[in-house]
């Protein structure tokens, strides 16, 4: 635990870059109740869902929690490229899973340049998490160069490193949404985590967990907890027999930041294609003769570990 002067906790400020989406909101939960994180604004964009409904989705989990003091920044619409978008209503609902904020929500919109003011705000203590479609973080490193080397650090959810996609046969979501803007980012963020599919696939919360969360009075997220959970585990049922739960994969990259002992890495520099028929894929120079690189890349996850961290949080006393 990380911990100042007078034993005070230090949180680690966190600002997330998401298309929630499910999972996306799962990791908003969980940060809004670790002590150890400073949610200091969030970013939307299209991807799950539309950029509107992500903003929607965001604005009602901040207001479940009484925090309507985030800034929420609405960010991309679509990828830089790719002509038509697609959304997953079948795995991520119209809303949050069956969830659909209401519709007289109101909140507060901030503009773009909010990133800017964000970034020279906390300076080096600033930690990007970037658990959506890359295209809204590669407008930032563009339009913010000259101020983006005052980031502490990024974390990406994304990639599949020999092992299969979930979108395609060779890629996962987030990079084949947008395999030139991810490249970008993989290729021009300093201090960078990837967390893909070779861990987060293994981030499964179970039906019994699930329960336990739901019942306990002190989280304010309990009573949505069954419905978008049971709404996600029906699509991973039809599509991975015998799974026993649900792989909450933007959770464990917001997780690592405040415990990077979840998972074990490697460290290679990463690239993505982005040629038609292999888009999205992402891959590192593992040949005798390259070198290490100096991103670290999740590759194995202590399952005990990210339970045990998940409910210290999500249980709380």
């Amino acid at each position: 635990m990380n911990r100042g002067k007078g034993g005070l906790v230090i949180a680690k400020k966190i600002l997330l870059f998401c298309d929630p989406g499910i999972d996306d909101s799962l990791a908003i939960m969980y940060a809004m109740l670790e002590p150890e994180i400073e949610l200091v604004g969030i970013v939307t964009s299209y991807g799950n869902v539309t950029k509107e409904q992500a903003t929607a989705n965001a604005a009602y989990l901040l207001q479940l929690a009484g925090r309507n003091d985030i800034p929420i920044i609405p960010g991309a619409s679509q990828p830089v490229q790719q002509e038509g978008i697609a959304f997953y209503p079948e795995i991520h609902g119209k809303g949050i899973g069956p969830i659909r904020p209401p519709s007289h929500l109101q909140y507060q919109i901030y503009p773009f340049d909010t990133i800017r003011s964000i970034i020279e705000k906390y300076r080096d203590e600033l930690i990007i998490v970037d658990t959506g479609r890359s295209t809204t973080l590669a407008y930032v490193m563009v339009l913010f160069h000259d101020c983006i080397n005052m980031i502490h650090s990024y974390y990406v959810m994304g990639g599949a490193f020999f092992v299969p996609g979930n979108a395609t046969a060779l890629a996962e979501a987030n990079f084949y949404g947008d395999p030139k803007s991810s490249n970008f980012v993989l290729n021009f963020a300093h201090n960078l985590t990837i967390t893909p599919l070779n861990a987060t696939q293994f981030a499964i919360l179970t039906p019994e967990l699930v329960d336990a969360i739901s019942n306990n009075a002190n989280n304010f997220y309990a009573s949505m907890m069954i419905p978008v959970f049971e709404y996600y585990y029906e699509f991973y049922k039809k599509s991975v027999p015998g799974i026993p739960g649900a792989p909450i994969h933007d959770l464990l990259t917001v997780m690592l930041v405040t415990n990077p002992a979840i998972c074990d890495y490697i460290y290679y520099d990463a690239n993505v294609i982005e040629d038609i028929g292999a888009e999205g894929m992402s891959y590192i120079d593992i040949r005798p003769t390259s070198e290490a690189g100096k991103t670290r890349i999740a590759v194995h996850l202590h399952y005990d570990k990210f339970i045990q961290e998940f409910t210290k949080v999500m249980l709380p006393g």
